[in-house]
């Protein structure tokens, strides 16, 4: 009975999303609802702790939360003042002769790199996609699965610092336990790509092509985590090398890299009014930003230890480093706002600017807060105030607990394997890797020490099965068929893509219990 009303929550996410067809923000919040009452009913937690705890994991939440906000005011900005439609004409002339490396090029290369600087893979390359003759089927599907590989490294590195922070590990020891999976991870996510396109003989046909992506990005997240330098940003170098690499293959063939035969004569017109290194302003701005910031360790020391700006929310517990001026939500507003001299938006367009953001920004930014707190609430179920600070007073009242042990006794040995398809129903119901990672990090730490395992491996292949649930998950796939007018393709992308990411949290689940 203790399993089943700790389980409440997440089931009723799930029914709420999947069979009400509700939004993520409304069904987190009636989870978080029922972990609260929950907690208080059954498992002897006041309110006063599950609202305290609750804030706790919204505050927790923010290098995702207002990356998201401060990303949508981004790409917001490059929508209403042109860039944005510049940046695609462009895009869609690269490679255009051989469709293999375009893909992996767009949906590889540029996918990671774009979802790392915080755009959204989602709502820009549907368009490009189809604008290049794929069916909508493919202009949906591609650009959900083309950047999960590295979607730990999404937001600049969003969900690693949880990780880190969840688990009291470094950011460089955190990379090092995701990066073994990345290799393999990739690959598989290229050869899918294929499958997609054109099953068995486009994979067979692409075999050479993929393998160097997949290798590529696999290897320079490795190479970078070994470093030890610049954590954040291995979604950005991944992606650039990926499609230099890709360059490099076409030169090599003979082929060129730009096709400009699929540009139109109002496409040639926006290519006049505003330059590509101009469009690209706040992205390049983000990037050199987080480059020396990451890279020069007297400002990285400065930004990310000496001014932490720890929040004591918990009694007791240990401090939050909200860590304000190193996080990539400040420097997305700071690049933006220094790319407006160069852009120079209108006033029309400050004005479409703050009214589309304000339309679009609370919603999914309150959806990746609200995962956090139903995460906190379980966590710190069962606590109760003292004068040193919360104490646990029964383990049988603690959620989570009562999770690692059900989970213990159940699974035994193959609970790495089984943490992974957790991590698999986590990110399609939150839909986030980095909500994953909040949900579950404390749940394995606990399981995993019952049964003598690698925490931490099994945290990171939960966390990147989470990840690899965007190809599912239904906020992602009506986001991209959002943008080419063809709702309800979702539906149709979601029941052919569930056998592929099957597969691949199957692929996962297996390096889990290997290496746990």
């Amino acid at each position: 009975m203790s399993v089943l009303l700790t389980l409440i929550p997440v089931i009723a996410v799930l029914v709420l999303l999947v069979w009400a067809k509700w939004s993520a923000d409304i069904s987190g919040f009636i989870g978080w609802i029922l972990a609260v009452f929950i907690s208080f009913l059954f498992f002897h937690t006041s309110l006063q702790v599950g609202l305290t705890a609750s804030v706790a994991g919204i505050v927790a939440s923010f290098p995702v939360s207002l990356m998201v906000a401060t990303s949508i005011f981004q790409i917001t900005f490059l929508e209403s003042t042109g860039a944005l439609k510049r940046i695609v004409i462009f895009v869609k002339t690269l490679a255009k002769n051989d469709q293999v490396v375009q893909v992996m090029i767009i949906n590889m290369g540029i996918g990671t790199l774009l979802v790392s600087v915080g755009a959204t893979p989602v709502s820009i390359l549907p368009p490009i996609m189809l604008a290049l003759g794929y069916s909508t089927f493919v202009a949906v599907a591609l650009p959900a699965i083309g950047f999960d590989s590295l979607c730990t490294y999404a937001l600049l590195g969003a969900p690693l610092v949880i990780f880190a922070d969840m688990t009291g590990t470094s950011l460089n020891d955190s990379a090092l336990v995701f990066s073994q999976f990345m290799p393999i991870i990739s690959t598989m996510i290229g050869f899918g790509m294929l499958l997609i396109i054109g099953g068995w003989s486009k994979v067979k046909e692409g075999f050479i092509p993929c393998l160097i992506s997949g290798l590529t990005m696999g290897f320079t997240a490795m190479l970078v985590a070994h470093i030890g330098k610049g954590i954040v940003l291995t979604g950005v170098i991944a992606g650039m090398a990926t499609v230099l690499v890709m360059i490099l293959y076409l030169k090599l063939k003979g082929q060129p890299l730009l096709d400009r035969s699929c540009v139109t004569e109002p496409e040639k017109e926006i290519e006049r009014s505003m330059s590509l290194t101009k469009a690209l302003a706040p992205w390049l701005i983000l990037v050199g930003s987080c480059l020396v910031i990451n890279f020069w360790p007297p400002l990285f020391n400065l930004l990310f230890k000496d001014l932490a700006m720890p929040l004591n929310i918990i009694p007791g517990g240990k401090p939050i480093n909200t860590r304000m001026l190193w996080n990539a939500y400040t420097w997305v507003i700071v690049s933006t706002l220094l790319a407006v001299p160069f852009i120079k938006p209108s006033r029309a367009q400050w004005q479409d600017i703050m009214k589309k953001w304000r339309q679009r920004a609370p919603r999914p930014t309150f959806s990746a807060a609200i995962f956090f707190a139903i995460a906190y609430v379980m966590t710190y179920s069962g606590f109760a105030p003292s004068e040193q600070g919360w104490v646990l007073l029964a383990a049988e009242d603690n959620m989570i607990s009562v999770l690692s042990l059900s989970s213990a006794n159940f699974f035994h040995s193959l609970y790495p394997a089984a943490a992974a398809f957790l991590g698999l129903l986590g990110g399609f119901v939150s839909g986030s890797e980095a909500s994953t990672i909040a949900l579950f990090t404390k749940y394995n730490i606990l399981t995993s020490d019952l049964l003598k395992v690698n925490p931490l491996v099994v945290t990171a292949g939960t966390a990147i099965a989470g990840g690899l649930a965007s190809v599912i998950s239904p906020a992602k796939l009506q986001n991209a068929a959002a943008t080419i007018d063809s709702i309800g393709v979702e539906s149709k992308v979601i029941k052919i893509v569930i056998p592929i990411a099957l597969v691949f949290t199957l692929v996962a689940a297996i390096l889990t219990l290997l290496w746990a």
